[in-house]
C-alpha cells in the first residue's frame, strides 16, 4: 500500500534564470501535487520558498530527485511530515499525580514506599493492585520480520514498536512500553522477556521471524504467570475469522461445509490455519510456495508437523492452481501477485478471496472485485480491512481486567465472534464484513468476550465485578 504524505520543499532559486513553472512542471512530472508556495526571502537576484507538495511513498524520492536536477535551483531542505509526527518519538511516561511537596515525596518514594515494597514481598499478589503491572503489556521484538521489511534490526524497529504502544493506549486504555531486544538468539531471547517480565501484566510479541516465533511463544507461555500472545500469528487469524464469519453469512454458505485454501503457511498463516480448524472448518489446504502440506510427510517446522496431523487438512498434488480448484474460500498471507484470474476462475461460484500480503496484495482488489462476491485485503483504501488493531486492544483489556494467565484458544474464537458481531445485519454486505478500528465499540465487545471466555476455561485469576453481579443474578434467576 502506498501512502500519502506531504513534504515542504526549501528552495532557492535565481530568479533570472529559473521560473516556479519550471519547478512546478518537474514535480508534476514527478507525480506530486503542488498546493501551496510561501515566500520566505526575496532578494534582486535570488528568492527562496517552501512548496507544500502532495506526494505517495513511491513518487517521493523521484519528487526530490527531480527538484535537485533543475539547473540555477538548490534544494535547501525537505520537512516530511511522517517523520515529524516520529521526531522525539511518538510516546512518552508521565506521573498520575504531581509531587508538589516532601508529604508528598514521602508517600510515593522514601521512606513511605518502604511499606508497600514489604506488602508486595509478603503477598505477590499485591503488585497488581500496587503497581503498573495490572495494567502494563511489553511490546517485545528482536527486529527480524518487520512489516514487510524483513530483518532490520532492533533499532530500526522501534518505530514500529512505538506505533503498536499508542494504539494499546489510545483504544484500550493499556500502557505499552516498545522492547526491542538486541539478539536474535531463541534462547537468550527468551530468558531476557523472563527477567523483564515481572514488571508486565502482558508480553505482546511483535515481528519475530518464524519458525522461531512459534517455540519463543509457546516457552514463554508455558514458563511465565501472564499472558503472551504473538500479534502476527494470533491477531491475524483472529481478524480473518471475524471477516470470515461475515462473509460467509453474505453468501449463505457454512463453514463446516466450505473448502478453504490458505497460502503462505508462515506464521500468521499457520495460525489462521490452526484458527479455522477451531472454528470448525472441515476441509482445509494449507499451500507455500512447495505446494500443498502433505499429511504423509514429516516437517521440521513444528506448525507445519502439527497441521499436517490434523485430519481436516486436505492434500492436493502440485501447486496454487491444482489446489484452489473449486474452493470456496482464498486466504493469502503471502507475495504480491500470486493468486491470477486463472486461479479465481477456478473457484467456487460465490467465491471469497482475503488477499492480505504487505505492502502489495496477492491480487489487486480492481481485478478479483468483479470476479468474486466478497474481497477483502489488509489495505485501508479499500473496503474490508484485515487489520490487527481490530484484536490486540481489546484482548488485552480483558485479559489484563480479569488477570488471565494465558489467552487461549477460546479467548480468540470469542474475540473473533466479538469483532464479526459489530457488524449488524442490517449493516452486512460485500463492501462491510468488517468494522472500523475507529469504531468504539469493538474494544469493549471484544474485552467482555475474552473475559467471558477466561472465566468458562478457569484461566481468569480475578472476576471483575460486573461479572460477579452478572453471576449472582443468574443463580437468583
Amino acid at each position: 500500500m502506498s501512502v500519502s504524505t506531504t513534504v515542504i520543499l526549501r528552495l532557492e532559486m535565481d530568479k533570472n534564470a529559473a521560473t516556479f513553472g519550471e519547478i512546478v512542471n518537474a514535480i508534476s512530472q514527478a507525480s506530486g501535487d503542488v498546493v501551496a508556495i510561501d515566500v520566505i526571502s526575496s532578494g534582486k537576484h535570488m528568492t527562496t520558498r517552501d512548496i507544500t507538495v502532495n506526494v505517495s511513498d513511491s513518487s517521493y524520492q523521484h519528487v526530490v530527485d527531480s527538484v535537485k536536477s533543475l539547473s540555477h535551483v538548490r534544494l535547501i531542505n525537505v520537512s516530511d511530515s511522517i517523520f515529524l509526527a516520529h521526531l522525539g518519538g511518538k510516546i512518552s511516561v508521565e506521573p498520575k499525580a504531581r509531587i508538589k511537596n516532601r508529604s508528598d515525596l514521602s508517600k510515593v518514594y522514601t521512606p513511605g514506599v518502604a511499606r508497600v515494597c514489604k506488602a508486595i514481598e509478603e503477598n505477590p499478589k499485591k503488585a497488581f493492585s500496587l503497581t503498573i503491572k495490572r495494567n502494563t503489556v511489553a511490546v517485545v521484538t528482536d527486529g527480524t520480520a518487520v512489516l514487510g521489511l524483513g530483518n532490520i534490526g532492533p533499532l530500526a524497529a522501534i518505530p514500529v514498536m512505538e506505533g503498536k504502544a499508542m494504539l494499546f493506549k489510545q483504544l484500550a486504555g493499556v500502557d505499552a512500553f516498545p522492547i526491542c531486544l538486541d539478539t536474535q538468539d531463541t534462547e537468550q531471547l527468551i530468558q531476557a522477556i523472563k527477567q523483564l517480565a515481572p514488571i508486565f501484566g502482558g508480553i505482546n510479541l511483535e515481528d519475530i521471524s518464524a519458525p522461531r516465533c512459534f517455540e519463543i511463544e509457546k516457552r514463554l507461555s508455558a514458563e511465565l504467570d501472564i499472558p503472551v500472545f504473538h500479534d502476527d500469528q494470533h491477531g491475524t487469524a483472529v481478524v480473518v475469522l471475524a471477516g470470515l464469519i461475515n462473509a460467509l453469512k453474505v453468501v449463505g454458505k457454512s463453514i463446516t461445509d466450505i473448502k478453504i485454501v490458505v497460502n503462505g503457511i508462515g506464521s500468521a498463516g499457520s495460525a489462521c490455519c490452526k484458527m479455522l480448524l477451531a472454528a470448525g472448518v472441515q476441509h482445509l489446504v494449507a499451500v507455500d510456495r512447495y505446494g500443498a502440506l502433505n499429511p504423509q510427510e514429516s516437517y521440521d517446522n513444528p506448525m507445519w508437523q502439527w497441521l499436517s496431523e490434523q485430519q481436516q487438512l486436505h492434500y492436493v498434488a502440485g501447486g496454487l492452481l491444482e489446489a484452489i480448484d473449486n474452493a470456496d474460500v482464498f486466504i493469502g498471507v503471502s507475495q504480491p501477485g500470486v493468486l491470477t484470474v486463472e486461479h479465481i476462475e477456478k473457484m467456487a461460484t460465490e467465491a471469497i478471496v482475503f488477499a492480505m500480503a504487505n505492502p502489495e496484495p496477492e491480487i489487486e482488489p480492481d481485478i478479483a472485485e468483479p470476479l468474486v462476491r466478497v474481497i477483502a485485503t489488509g489495505r485501508s483504501d479499500y473496503p474490508n480491512q484485515i487489520n490487527n488493531v481490530l484484536c490486540f486492544p481489546g484482548i488485552f483489556r480483558g485479559a489484563l481486567d480479569c488477570r488471565a494467565a494465558t489467552i487461549n484458544e477460546e479467548m480468540k474464537l470469542a474475540a473473533a465472534v466479538a469483532i464479526a458481531s459489530v457488524v449488524t445485519d442490517d449493516e452486512r454486505s460485500e463492501q462491510y464484513i468488517i468494522p472500523s478500528i475507529f469504531n468504539e465499540s469493538v474494544v469493549d465487545k471484544v474485552r467482555d468476550a475474552v473475559i467471558k471466555a477466561a472465566i468458562e476455561t478457569k484461566v481468569a485469576r480475578r472476576i471483575p465485578l460486573e461479572y460477579r453481579l452478572d453471576r449472582s443474578e443468574q443463580k437468583k434467576g
